[in-house]
């Protein structure tokens, strides 16, 4: 980083500046210190502004190397192993599974995200059209997942922006004026814990395009190289990371998770309401630290789970 001064008139104004390279294209950070400013109020501020800029390089890096360290041999032969070991075969699934993964899965990706309808009242509104006397939102976001369901089970598309487009598009088209579109031009999102705190911060909306597209090259190069749980741990992470919608990323990256588990062959899983604060933990673990062993952990948990719940329903 260097300091940069400008002569304006009689005074100096002060600004820190770094550049950072991406590709063939370099960033330019700058940050305006002050003017007149004494030495020890000049290093104070430059202090500051150092660690504003290392913030900003880091929201543009969010989608550099997603796994951060290059897994060994070993480690993804361990995970090809788990792989062959869930309870559940995609090739096993009836049409009637389906349908109850369905509702089980609806009822879980909305409830994550604050929907009041119960589970009941979810298989009632898909098997019989009944509506309750609840958010007329909640209940168009319930068809909506339903209905995108069904899509990634016909496309036979992996990943792009106009499928992650569409599947917003679809879940949210009777309940969200922006459906299927991305975060305009200064919507930025910041999302705060029950106590205030800020938990996560999506990318800059200038930058949600960029991100994506190397999100799908990252897929695209490594989705014969990867066991399909690595595959789909980094496409929903790394998508929650950029949060290119304001609002139904979660149920979007839930959808995109699924897509890419079927698409290798393997059955979907729903993440469980009851699992809410570990599935936000390793987010956060794989966000921080890039340890995408705890996603792993939780998709195993519930595939045990989802085997069980398919299972109660035919008994």
């Amino acid at each position: 980083m260097n300091l940069e001064k400008r002569k304006v008139g009689n005074k100096i104004k002060y600004y820190l500046g770094h550049s950072y390279r991406e590709g063939l294209k370099v960033h330019k950070f700058r940050k305006y210190l002050g003017t007149g400013l004494s030495e020890n109020k000049l290093k104070e501020r430059i202090s500051i502004a150092e660690k504003l800029i290392l913030e900003e390089i880091r929201k543009y890096k969010i989608i550099q190397d997603p796994l951060k360290i290059e897994l060994s041999k070993e480690e993804i032969e361990s995970i090809k192993k788990i792989e062959s070991e869930i309870p559940l075969k995609i090739s096993h699934i009836s049409e009637g599974d389906w349908k109850e993964f369905s509702k089980l899965f609806s009822y879980n990706t909305n409830a994550i995200e604050g929907s009041k309808l119960n589970q009941s009242e979810v298989s009632n509104i898909l098997e019989h059209d009944k509506w309750p006397d609840k958010s007329k939102e909640d209940i168009a976001e319930t068809y909506g997942v339903d209905d995108a369901i069904k899509f990634i089970r016909k496309t036979k598309e992996h990943i792009s922006i106009e499928l992650i487009k569409e599947i917003h598009k679809i879940v949210f088209k009777n309940s969200k004026s922006f459906a299927g579109q991305f975060r305009r031009k200064g919507e930025e999102v910041v999302v705060m814990n029950q106590s205030g705190k800020v938990v996560h911060e999506g990318a800059p909306q200038t930058r949600i395009t960029y991100l994506l597209n190397e999100l799908v090259s990252w897929y695209e190069k490594n989705k014969s190289r990867y066991p399909a749980f690595i595959l789909a741990a980094v496409i929903h992470n790394q998508f929650e990371n950029i949060h290119p919608f304001a609002d139904g990323n979660g149920r979007v990256g839930r959808i995109l998770l699924n897509n890419i588990l079927i698409k290798h062959n393997l059955p979907p899983l729903n993440i469980n309401l009851k699992n809410r604060a570990e599935y936000y933990e390793s987010l956060q673990e794989y966000e921080k630290n890039q340890n995408i062993k705890p996603t792993i952990d939780l998709y195993i948990k519930e595939y045990k789970q989802l085997e069980k719940d398919l299972n109660s329903k035919k008994d």
